[in-house]
Parts: structure tokens; C-alpha cells; sequence
């Protein structure tokens, strides 16, 4: 079965502290993925962040939603206690405590619901009850939001000239680390006798250590093994060990297993990628908002 959402975790995580004694998050945790029989893999699965897994961050929110409501109350860090209202739950709902329940128990779960954004009537109609949690649905956005920006970024690169493609590629290089002792530690080369590269950069002051640099701007055609294979070649003329490949489209898999064949260390990166990266590192795009996620800094209060 699929990972259960925050609200299908509320009941079997109440259910896990039932005995009333105080209890470590964890092990509440640990015998809800015993209940849904949640697997080693899905258990290490992440959010789009990577900072957590899925199913402890649900049953997370499981805990918040349900200390709002009253059911549970934490006697100290990371740890849980089932309140007498939480024991009434556990006998009202012998099946599934959710956020609507809540909101019929609780007049503070309503007041902590209140700052939910509305509803609208599209939404309405593709569930009635929202299954996913506050930081997933913050995350889902932003992924979402990312994915649309690097698709108009790699568009906006395709409709240039192939020399600018050439330059971008050296500038990325730069943003990511490579050849930073200088600005001028990589260029492109002489556009009409470029002896099969297209730029390179000077990874240490000596040059004793050059990355080479190819660059395809297509818009659909697959870059295909005797591409790699010209470029390979001008390589091993230049005596060097490393080589970048950048296209705006993407790579054939003839071409894929051509590269895990061979010596020398090639990179590969296709047009998904390099948005990615231009995104990841703030070439051609500039921040418009930033949100802080914030939490409680538990520290803060051992210390007082």
C-alpha cells in the first residue's frame, strides 16, 4: 500500500500511546510503520528537501495536529502523552480520527485551522479533505514552481545563438566552484577554430589541471555517440584527463553507454540538468520571494 498520509497516521499514533505513559516520538513512530507495514525503502524515503523522510515527517504533523486538537500533550522533548481526551477518541472512532473530527471536538484546532489558506471549489471537487501536510504541500509548491522555472530557463537558452550557449557554459562552471581562484581561470575558444572544445577552464593557477568544455545547443535531436566520440578525440589531442559536455537537449543511449566505456572522465549534461543547475546556482535568474520555514529552538527553553 501507498505511504499513508498525516491524517490516515492520527489514529494508529494515538493508538501506540494509549497506555497513558510518556512516550519517545520515536517509538510511536516506529509501530505506526509496523501498523501500515511501511517497508526499510519507503521508510527512507524523502521530501523534495531531502531533509526528511515522508513518513516521519507525517506522522509529525500527525502529533502537532492532534496535541492542537487536545489529544496529546508533550511532557518533554521529543516525547508524547495521551491526554483523557485522546482516550475518549480512541473509544469514539474506532477507525479514524482526521482533521474533520478534530474540528468537531476542538474549538482550538479551529482557531489553529483558521490561518489554512481557503478552499476553493476546484479543489473541493477533487477531494474534500486535504490529505496532504502543511510542509509537504509548501515543498510540493516550491518543486513545482522550480520545475516551470527551469522548463522557461532551458526554452529562453535554446532560442540563442550556439556562441552564447558556449559562453553560458563557462560561466556555470565558474558559479559552481570550478576555476574560482580567477575570473579568468576559463573562456571559450576561437569560435571558428575551436579544435573540437568549446571552452575550458583552469581549475588551479598552474593550469595543471584543465577541464574541457563542449557545448550542442539543439532543440530536439539526441546527442549521439560519434558526437561524444569527436569530442573524446579532441581530448586525448589536448592530452587531457577531463571534459563537460552541455547540450540543451539530451543524450542518446548509445552515447550513455559509450561514455561508462571509456577512460577519460566525462560529464554529461542535458538540457534538463543544465537548468537545473542555472537555477541551483542563480545564473539568469534572480530571487523574487523567500518564506523561512521556522521552528521551535528547543534549546532556547533548557537553557532558561
Amino acid at each position: 500500500m501507498p505511504i499513508p498520509d498525516f491524517q490516515q497516521c492520527m489514529r494508529p499514533f494515538l493508538s501506540a500511546v494509549s497506555d497513558g505513559e510518556v512516550h519517545h516520538f520515536n517509538d510511536a513512530y516506529e509501530k505506526v510503520c509496523e501498523h501500515f507495514k511501511v517497508t526499510d525503502e519507503e521508510k527512507r524515503q524523502l521530501l523534495p528537501s531531502g531533509k526528511q523522510t515522508i513518513v516521519k515527517n507525517r506522522c509529525g504533523w500527525a502529533r502537532t495536529f492532534m496535541k492542537k486538537a487536545g489529544l496529546l500533550l508533550d511532557p518533554k522533548r521529543s516525547h508524547v502523552q495521551i491526554t483523557k481526551q485522546g482516550l475518549q477518541a480512541l473509544k469514539k472512532q474506532p477507525d479514524t480520527i482526521n482533521n474533520k473530527y478534530l474540528r468537531e471536538i476542538s474549538p482550538e484546532f479551529v482557531e489553529f485551522q483558521k490561518a489554512k489558506p481557503k478552499v476553493t471549489s476546484s479543489d473541493q471537487n477533487n477531494k474534500t479533505e486535504d490529505s496532504t501536510d502543511p510542509l509537504e504541500r509548501l515543498e510540493n509548491a516550491h518543486l513545482e514552481i522550480q520545475s516551470s522555472l527551469a522548463s522557461e530557463l532551458l526554452q529562453l537558452v535554446k532560442d540563442q545563438d550556439p556562441i552564447f550557449l558556449e559562453n553560458l557554459v563557462v560561466q556555470l562552471m565558474h558559479a559552481m566552484g570550478y576555476g574560482g581562484w580567477s575570473k579568468e581561470s576559463g573562456e571559450t575558444t576561437q569560435y571558428t577554430a575551436d579544435g573540437g572544445v568549446d571552452g575550458f577552464i583552469n581549475d588551479d593557477p598552474l593550469g595543471l589541471d584543465t577541464i574541457y568544455l563542449q557545448a550542442k545547443r539543439y532543440t530536439d535531436n539526441a546527442i549521439g555517440r560519434p558526437d561524444l566520440q569527436a569530442f573524446v578525440g579532441a581530448l586525448e589531442m589536448k592530452r587531457a584527463r577531463k571534459g563537460v559536455f552541455i547540450t540543451t537537449s539530451r543524450f542518446s543511449k548509445d552515447a550513455l553507454d559509450y561514455i561508462e566505456m571509456i577512460e577519460k572522465k566525462v560529464v554529461l549534461i542535458d538540457g534538463e540538468k543544465l537548468a537545473a543547475l542555472m537555477v541551483e546556482h542563480n545564473l539568469g535568474v534572480a530571487t523574487k520571494e523567500t518564506y523561512r520555514v521556522k521552528a521551535i529552538d528547543t534549546d532556547f527553553f533548557d537553557d532558561v
